[in-house]
Formats: structure tokens, sequence, C-alpha cells
């Protein structure tokens, strides 16, 4: 699908990162483009920057994406791309013994749940409601394309490192929901795809240390560097402007496979 002049398109997580800069990407061919997020500042700065609104949206409510993608449609149309950025990440063991008393302590059900709830059900539940609102609308092409999708996994998924139980179970999930999302909806010539990307430079790793941040790009087999959040962008583009791109998950990582800490 040709992202042209005034094609509706949904970033999710968009206000900064990899979904800023797949926004900035979007807007750059011409895409009219809603950021959900939930920092308001920097989402309504971003939207002004590239000609598109921002939504105030915390995707582990059906009420607020119900409300973001309303006033989205409102604005552009019907979306005819989906880009899900939105996430976060924590690092706590399953169980862990404190070094200085000897107290045993498991990782809470909570903060495992809400995880999952943001990283998996949140890109499930953006998914399905675009989706449905994708097929309202007539096919572009003989083919019968009426819509692209693309979500974040990471490498996590595939090998976490200690204390990204949570994270890994996410991310894995996003992967895993793939293929099947991708074959529910080839009816409706909607394409699914997900991408899993290695250590990039986003505002959440620019508050580490430069030498924690030397250390990691050191580990990445070729090139010996954190990932910019524009290679995210181009990969993106690549499955939503590629017909024949559909239900793949890919790694964008330089060839790093995570060591175990």
């Amino acid at each position: 699908m040709e992202v042209s002049a005034n094609t509706p398109a949904v970033v999710t997580g968009g206000a900064s990162g990899l979904g800023e800069a797949t926004a900035r990407a979007l807007a750059a061919k011409g895409a009219k483009v809603a950021i959900f997020d939930m920092n308001e500042e920097k989402g309504e700065a971003v939207a002004k920057d590239i000609g598109g609104v921002f939504c105030k949206v915390n995707v582990t409510s059906d009420e607020e994406v119900d409300a973001g993608f309303a006033k989205a449609r409102d604005a552009h149309g019907q979306e005819r791309i989906l880009v899900n950025c939105a996430g976060i990440g924590n690092a706590i063991k399953t169980a862990s013994r404190d070094k200085q008393t000897g107290e045993i302590k498991h990782f809470p059900i909570s903060a495992f749940d809400f995880v999952i709830q943001v990283n998996l059900i949140g890109t499930f539940r953006c998914i399905a409601k675009s989706a449905a609102g994708m097929m309202s609308l007539d096919p572009l092409s003989d083919e019968g394309d009426r819509g692209a999708i693309v979500n974040t996994a990471s490498v996590a998924a595939e090998d976490g490192q200690m204390g990204q139980a949570a994270y890994s179970a996410s991310k894995g999930g996003v992967v895993g929901m793939t293929l099947p999302i991708a074959r529910d909806l080839m009816r409706e010539g909607i394409r699914v795809n997900t991408i899993l990307p290695g250590i990039f430079n986003t505002p959440l790793m620019n508050a580490a240390p430069p030498q924690v941040k030397e250390a990691l790009a050191a580990s990445v087999p070729f090139p010996k560097r954190l990932g910019n959040a524009e290679e995210y962008a181009n990969l993106a583009m690549c499955m939503i402007e590629t017909g024949y791109f559909n239900g793949e998950d890919v790694r964008l990582d330089g060839a790093i496979r995570m060591a175990p800490r």
C-alpha cells in the first residue's frame, strides 16, 4: 500500500522514540497522522510539527482507545495504517533473595499484570478496533488492499534477560499473535507484521550513563552501535508499503543475541 498525501494513520506511543520517528516518516510522505500517547506536552508538540493530531490515550482503557480513534477519524477519516509503539518494561526477578537480609521475595503479580496489560492486551485492543474500522473501507486495489498494521515486540521475545519475565512474555505474545491475526484479516485485505527491535537509542536509553551505552553498543556484532529510531521507521514503512509483506516477525538488532544478564 503506497503511503501518499492524506493517507490516514495512527501511531501509538508516537510522542517519542520509535513511535515519533515513525509518525514523522509517515508525515514526510503526506500521511495525516494521529498520535496516541500519555505525554500530552510532547505529543501535542510532535503533532503540531507534523501537521497531525494528538489524542491522549492510555492503551489499557477501552474508553480512551475508543475516544482516541473517534478523534483521529473525525480529523482525518478512517485510518488505513496503524503502528503500535506504546509499551513499557520493568526488571524484576521471578523470585529473589536479598543479599543483606536473606529475605525471599517474588515478582509482584500486579506488576507482571500491568506489563501484560500495556504491551500485549493494549496492542491487541488497538489492533482489533482499528481493523474493524479498516474493514468498512473500500479496497485500494484489485487485490483488495484495505490497510496495514505494524506492531512492536522486542528481541526479548526470543532471548529475554534476567528480570525480563513479564516484558519477554508480553513481547512474545505480540510475536505469537501476529500470524493468527494476519490470517483472521486476510480476506479483508489487512496485513499485519511485527518488528523486534534490539537495543535502540531512544529517550529511555539516553538516561543511561555513557559507559553503559558504550558497553551495550560494543555487544552488537555489527554495526557496533545502538539502533536509530529512524531505522525502525524505515522498516515500518517497508512493511506498510510492500504488499507481499504479511504475517512476519522481523528482528532489527545488528545480529545481537542477548546474554542472560
